[in-house]
Order: structure tokens, then C-alpha cells, then sequence
């Protein structure tokens, strides 16, 4: 049976390990990629994980710059974009110890090369800020494998390009049921409908690159952003992705707010060219993200609520990372 039929039938099934790091503002490929996925899981009745992976921070940063601010903008994105604190165990990495631990023995199961061949590892480092590779930037995938089975997570909403650490995880789990009894479950990865979106210069949506929308910005900053992004000298509008990435990302990113057809949405526009195409795309993200906009505002108004939210999830996940600890010492006979 298809996963996502296998999630229709049976939500309760699954457990979701899911997460950010709080680097700066969520942005609309971050929505589109995961974000709306993990608000219908959590619809469909899926036991859900949400990690603040602050830790995660210093992988490719020397310091954790303004980590507080940037912690709370994340639980409002969250809060904003549909996560629901009753349904959904929202958490810090650095708050759950045990958690942490695990890293310990599930780093004996991968091997150097193993890690050296992740494919999304390699695109962390090309894009890293530092000269050289810190210890956590290598072992990412693993400290990953961590987050999702310290609660047994068995499903990951991710984008196309972290695929790659899910197997990493599957690997962990599998090698550690196997060389001391069977404590983990395998989890799958499910992806987007849109696992990858374009940012405004055509390139993969990125706050590094800075050719993201965030999803607290607001309707001028957005119009702004939207006017300066790339288009090309055809004035007949296509959705051509591979001959025309600028063009076909903003077709393709009004077709989602407006939950159309890229190609209808290029076909409609036709020879009106640049200027009414970026117009487009400017009133379908504003009207999209106008309830998001209304409910972060009234959530950033009751900031002690949200740090609640946050306390509430961390004493969650540290009650069932023990029990996991627990279990891995017992199968691994370190109980002394």
C-alpha cells in the first residue's frame, strides 16, 4: 500500500520527527516543502515531533548569533503557519540531554566514508561560511538520526534534498537492530508536492542566498522582493524550468498560493510580460500569506504564551529521549 495511503488509513501509525534550524526567518520553500505537509499530518491525527534545532546552529556558523530572537521568530512561524501546541510536541535540541547522547553510539555504526559520500553534506560545506569543516557540520546526518529516533519516529517530511540523511537514519536504525536487539523503528521519508522551490533569482529558495520571501514579511517587503527578482528579455510568459528558471519560478510559486497549474497560470498571463507576471505573483503571495500574517502578529502580542509552548514541548521530548536512553543502554548491556 502507498505511505500516504497508509497514513489516510492508519494516522495514528506514525510518529513525526521534524524540524528547523532557527538561522532566521522561515520562508515560503520552507512552507511549500514541509511546513504545509507537517500541518496536514497533524490534521490527519499523525503524532507529531517539531525540533528547534538550535544546536544545529554551529554546524556552519563559529558562534549562535542573536539565538534567542531568532528561537522566537521560529515558534511564531510555527504557530502562524498551523502547528497546533496541543497536538504537536514542539522542543529545543539543546533542552533534551538524552537526546544528545545518543549521537555516542550510533556514530560506531556509520563509517568515515559513509559520511564523506552524503551528497547533502557536501552541499552544507560548498555553502558553509567557515574554512574548514567542523566536527558537527560532519556528523549532521548522524546527530539528524538522533532527533528522529529519540521519540521512534517513523516519518520524515522533507524536500528532495535531504533525502540522503533520511537514509543515513535508516541505516542507524537498521545496524543497531541488528548488532543489539530491535529498538528502532525504520523510518520513511515523505516527500512534498513541491519539494524544491525557487527563490527570486531562480536558484533554490535559500536564506543564504538571500533570494527568499519570509514568511513574516510583510505585503510592501514582499511586493519589493518580487519586483527585483530575475526575469529573462521574453516578453511571452512560459513555465519552462529548465530554459527559463527565473520566469518559471515565479509562475511556479503563484500556481501555489493560488493552488493552480503553473501552465495555466503562465497561459493567462501570455504576452503581458515581466511587469504583469511579477503583479501576479505579488497579490497571490500577499493574499496567501494574510491569515499567516494575522495570527503571528496575534501570537507575537502574548510572547510568554509562546515561550510556554516551548517549555511544555521540552519536558515532553526529555521524558520520552530518557526512556529512550533507557531502552539503547539495556539492548547495548551498559546498565550497571
Amino acid at each position: 500500500m502507498p505511505l500516504d495511503e497508509r497514513i489516510r488509513v492508519a494516522p495514528h501509525d506514525f510518529r513525526v520527527l521534524t524540524g528547523d534550524r532557527p538561522t532566521g526567518p522561515l520562508h515560503l520553500g520552507h512552507y511549500f516543502g514541509t511546513l504545509r505537509n507537517r500541518v496536514e499530518l497533524q490534521r490527519r491525527g499523525v503524532d507529531m515531533f517539531v525540533i528547534v534545532a538550535d544546536y544545529q546552529v554551529l554546524t556552519d556558523r563559529d558562534v549562535a548569533d542573536r539565538l534567542v530572537e531568532t528561537v522566537d521568530g521560529l515558534l511564531l512561524d510555527y504557530l502562524a503557519a498551523g502547528l497546533d501546541p496541543d497536538r504537536a510536541t514542539i522542543f529545543a535540541h539543546s533542552a533534551v540531554p538524552a537526546l544528545n547522547q545518543l549521537l555516542l553510539p550510533f556514530l560506531s555504526l556509520v563509517s568515515v566514508p559513509e559520511l564523506q559520500r552524503n551528497p547533502t553534506v557536501k552541499d552544507e560545506i560548498a555553502h558553509s561560511r567557515q574554512s574548514a569543516v567542523s566536527g558537527l557540520m560532519f556528523t549532521y546526518p548522524v546527530h539528524q538520526a538522533a532527533d528522529i529516533l529519540f521519540c521512534k519516529g517513523n516519518l520524515v517530511p522533507v524536500g528532495q534534498d535531504q533525502m540522503p540523511h533520511i537514509e543515513v537514519t535508516r541505516t542507524v536504525a537498521r545496524r543497531f537492530n541488528e548488532r543489539y536487539g530491535p529498538v528502532f523503528p525504520v523510518p520513511e521519508g515523505l516527500l512534498s508536492d513541491a519539494p524544491v522551490l525557487a527563490g527570486t533569482d531562480g536558484r533554490k529558495m535559500s536564506k543564504s542566498r538571500g533570494n527568499a520571501i519570509a514568511l513574516s514579511a510583510t505585503p510592501d517587503e514582499t511586493a519589493r522582493l518580487i519586483r527585483a527578482a530575475t526575469t529573462d528579455a521574453d516578453r511571452h510568459i512560459t513555465y519552462e524550468p529548465e530554459r527559463r528558471p527565473g520566469v518559471s519560478g515565479l509562475v511556479h510559486l503563484a500556481a501555489l498560493c493560488l493552488g493552480r497549474d503553473p501552465q495555466d497560470v503562465a497561459a493567462e498571463i501570455g504576452n503581458a510580460g515581466a511587469a504583469a507576471l511579477k503583479r501576479t505573483v505579488t497579490e497571490a503571495v500577499n493574499e496567501f500569506l494574510a491569515p499567516m500574517r494575522e495570527r503571528r502578529a496575534a501570537y507575537a502580542k502574548d510572547p510568554g504564551f509562546v515561550r510556554d509552548v516551548l517549555r511544555t514541548g521540552n519536558a515532553r521530548a526529555c521524558e520520552m529521549a530518557d526512556q529512550t536512553l533507557r531502552e539503547v543502554r539495556e539492548a547495548m548491556g551498559t546498565v550497571y
